[in-house]
């Protein structure tokens, strides 16, 4: 990959992170209303333009966020040696095996794909290099799994990234569709949180300092965000004091 020909990511662009997916073509865990999944990705078509993956040049002074498409804990071997070439870099798994294992800061969705309104992931043992787990966040599943989750973590001391979904494929039930708007959200038009219920709603947790949520006041870009650069450093000093 060259910088003639690289495709950046427009949701990172100007953040600090530069985004690398090591594998080939479309994810196999196939999750509902996944981006790169779903033929609308920046990378389409997926064949032709992954592996995704920037130079050392291209990521000096950055941190890469590995696997803004697929996932870190699938074809691991792969994507281990290739973070190997750069100095910044975190991993992203929604897969909860062998966390502590990985060479760098990972971040864990704890509700996945079919689990996103049924359960999510408690580990038993928070490894050093946890840099927050993201939690898939909706209306309707507010009550039933994102409260018992940023309860069962941040009671754990573990940072809790609230990520609202945005929905395509997967429709909005009838009672929520009120509290949902279409509109464009960075390259793709889905279903969307309205933002003065997302505001109403996260005011739950106002007093929690581990409590975060993703591109938050409506706006969708890396750029004002700033939970992946706080988190990643703070893990570093983390993990720097566990050796």
């Amino acid at each position: 990959m060259t910088t003639k020909d690289w495709i950046e990511n427009p949701k990172t662009k100007g953040s600090g992170m530069i985004c690398c997916i090591p594998q080939k073509g479309p994810c196999p865990l196939k999750c509902a209303d996944c981006f790169y999944n779903a033929g609308r990705s920046y990378l389409e078509p997926l064949e032709e333009n992954t592996p995704h993956i920037p130079t050392p040049e291209m990521a000096k002074g950055r941190v890469v966020r590995m696997n803004d498409g697929w996932d870190s804990n699938l074809e691991r071997e792969l994507v281990e040696a290739t973070a190997q070439q750069y100095y910044d870099y975190f991993f992203n798994t929604s897969i909860p095996k062998d966390l502590g294992s990985f060479s760098g800061p990972v971040v864990l969705t704890v509700n996945p794909g079919k689990l996103t309104d049924k359960g999510f992931h408690k580990l038993v043992d928070i490894p050093p290099n946890l840099m927050f787990v993201r939690v898939r966040t909706n209306l309707w599943n507010w009550n039933t799994v994102v409260v018992p989750a940023v309860e069962f973590y941040t009671g754990l001391h573990v940072p809790v990234v609230l990520t609202w979904m945005a929905y395509y494929e997967t429709p909005i039930p009838e009672e929520y569709l009120y509290a949902y708007v279409y509109c464009r959200r960075t390259i793709n038009t889905y279903w969307c949180i309205e933002t003065n219920i997302q505001e109403m709603t996260s005011r739950e947790f106002k007093d929690n300092p581990y409590v975060h949520q993703c591109a938050y006041k409506n706006s969708h870009s890396c750029v004002r965000c700033g939970n992946c650069l706080r988190e990643y450093f703070a893990t570093k000093e983390r993990m720097r004091g566990s050796v």
